[in-house]
């Protein structure tokens, strides 16, 4: 004889039930008793939605000024005006001192700005219409957008510049299964994969021109494009955060907040349009007229619209006719059978202010951006909070600096150098113990500094910063990477103004002056 057991409603155990998770059972009451979400790879649950999700974020950036501002919130806050190289080769493990690694690194970075920030030329890019900074800045958008980055590396001959390097910026949504085959092991919605998963190779769809506006502007052929040479040069770039094991493309940042987004300019317009109506008509007069009686005034009878016309001068007549009045206030005297109804716009928020302030808190939520700067809205805000949620926001930048922009920027940045060694436009030191494809990681690596932290009271971040750098728990070069700046570049041109106001027989900067005047300090005794 088996054990007596007592079944949950759903047929299970019911003292397994009692005993797990509360969020994996039936809830308090049961209300998650039909919440059963299907338990899928992230590529099972985005690859099928993928394109229609794309469309859908891009129409909403296109349509929502608040999404497209919080596109433009990631891009001016992760890139900014300039997004500037700080080139650090590992000198340590190249058999090179720090002050050759210096001399080398001030070569390096005065030879990428004449090439890759060439507002004139803009030989980077394949099409002559963007710099350096204007593709890291494409792409923060895009990978804000549609979740991924994406470009192909070319080789062309153009006369005016020796490099031949340039590249071509890849829109996600040209990247598809040609033909629009079916997924597969080795090939998930426009990319190929080796039985480890690594990316091999990308199918890119081709511009088209037919459809006059009426079609996607894409053609019915797709280009293969490995993702390296056999030498180890790449030619196709993918940059996405991956969430998972296994995923193959990247999700935009707006899946979650879609619905909201969609529906936020909906109800603007259908408030405004309340409110219009109601600021339309301050009295209406009410009749009790049957429906015969006023299809025949109106001009719907048989008589046309004379009885409209006849109906009207008869009411005029009687209300011209109406003397009364109290204390020099008209009182109307109306026909009989009609009602005086004043109409009152009455509150035309109702409530609206806090529920659109609730759905951009969700949008904001879901877009990782502070709330204030996202819905310009500072009305409750203080000091205190205002400056935990920029602070909040930075750090999301910061790791989205790192991990999308900076990797793609130091793609491009190999590519180009490596050309760049080949022509002899740069050489490397002499005492180098290793060459470039021995150690190209050490060689290839840089930071990148793109735009300074927002400062909302700028005495006090000052001051803050100076306590930093005299405590010893930072730099001048971390400070003023906080503030979008090259240190080596500041530090250069406060020698060369120091010396231009001495020769001018300028006074020094104030700053100067303090530390002049300031008592020598005692050394301390033992």
């Amino acid at each position: 004889m088996t054990a007596i057991q007592i079944l949950h409603p759903n047929g299970l155990p019911a003292r397994s039930q009692m005993s797990s998770w509360q969020g994996a059972g039936g809830g308090f009451g049961g209300q998650l008793e039909r919440w059963k979400p299907s338990l899928k790879t992230l590529d099972a649950a985005l690859l099928p939605q993928l394109d229609l999700g794309n469309a859908r974020a891009e129409d909403v950036t296109r349509n929502n000024a608040f999404a497209a501002n919080g596109v433009q919130l990631h891009v001016d806050n992760i890139v900014g005006h300039l997004f500037r190289l700080s080139y650090k080769p590992r000198w340590r493990r190249l058999g090179i001192s720090d002050v050759d690694a210096r001399s080398f690194a001030q070569d390096v970075e005065a030879w990428w700005t004449e090439y890759a920030e060439d507002p004139i030329g803009c030989w980077l890019d394949v099409e002559r219409k963007r710099t350096a900074t204007m593709m890291v800045r494409e792409a923060v958008a895009t990978h804000t957008r549609l979740g991924e980055v994406m470009a192909a590396v070319e080789w062309l001959e153009r006369a005016g510049t020796s490099m031949h390097t340039a590249i071509k910026m890849v829109s996600p949504k040209r990247v598809s299964n040609p033909g629009g085959r079916a997924d597969t092991a080795t090939l998930r919605h426009g990319l190929e994969f080796d039985r480890g998963g690594a990316m091999i190779a990308a199918w890119v769809r081709q511009s088209g021109t037919g459809g006059l506006g009426l079609g996607n502007g894409m053609s019915n052929e797709w280009r293969r494009i490995e993702r390296e040479t056999r030498f180890g040069r790449p030619k196709f770039i993918h940059v996405f955060e991956p969430t998972e094991d296994g995923q193959s493309r990247g999700a935009n940042q707006f899946l979650a907040v879609l619905e909201q987004s969609h529906m936020l300019p909906k109800l603007q317009h259908t408030k405004l349009q309340n409110a219009i109506v109601n600021a339309m008509y301050a009295a209406t007069i009410e009749s009790e007229l049957g429906t015969d009686a006023a299809l025949e005034i109106i001009g719907a009878g048989e008589g046309g619209t004379n009885n409209i016309v006849n109906y009207l001068m008869a009411v005029n007549s009687f209300h011209n006719g109406s003397k009364l009045s109290l204390n020099g206030v008209k009182i109307p005297h109306l026909w009989p059978g009609e009602k005086l109804n004043l109409q009152t716009s009455g509150n035309v928020d109702n409530g609206f202010t806090d529920l659109e302030s609730s759905i951009l808190r969700w949008m904001s939520a879901g877009l990782n951006v502070p709330y204030e700067p996202f819905a310009r809205d500072y009305r409750q805000s203080t000091y205190s909070s205002a400056r935990a949620s920029m602070m909040e926001g930075w750090r999301y930048y910061m790791g989205r600096r790192k991990v999308i922009a900076s990797r793609f920027a130091s793609m491009l940045f190999v590519v180009a150098f490596e050309e760049a060694l080949q022509r002899r436009e740069i050489t490397l030191p002499r005492k180098a113990s290793r060459g470039f494809y021995e150690a190209k990681a050490a060689w290839c690596n840089t930071e990148w500094i793109g735009s300074g932290r927002l400062a909302i009271d700028g005495l006090k971040e000052v001051k803050e910063a100076v306590l930093r750098i005299e405590s010893g728990l930072s730099t001048y070069e971390k400070e003023l990477a906080l503030l979008g700046e090259d240190y080596q570049e500041t530090f250069a041109q406060q020698v060369r103004e120091m010396n231009e106001r001495r020769e001018a027989g300028l006074p020094p900067p104030s700053w100067m002056q303090a530390q002049a005047l300031a008592p020598e300090q005692a050394e301390p005794t033992e």
